[in-house]
């Protein structure tokens, strides 16, 4: 099974990453951009049996700092 988990930063949290793109884009002419935030993407193959608990588990312990940061799991497919 295909599981994508995307982390994001926390609203509130400084993300310089995407302050920076924000001013790119800005400096390229682009208009109408207020904000940018910068996430990733974790992309895994579990076995068809992997527990949403056992998902869950995985990004609170190492995929997702939950102090700073945001997680959602979703299943592809």
């Amino acid at each position: 099974m295909k599981i994508r988990v995307l982390v994001s930063l926390k609203p509130g949290v400084l993300d310089p990453q995407g302050r920076a793109v924000h001013h790119a884009l800005e400096g390229l002419g682009f208009e109408g951009v207020e904000d940018v935030r910068i996430g990733r993407t974790v992309e895994l193959d579990v076995a068809d049996g992997t527990s949403d608990e056992a998902l869950d588990e995985m990004c609170r312990k190492l995929l997702a700092n939950t102090v700073i940061e945001n997680y959602r799991i979703e299943k592809v497919g």
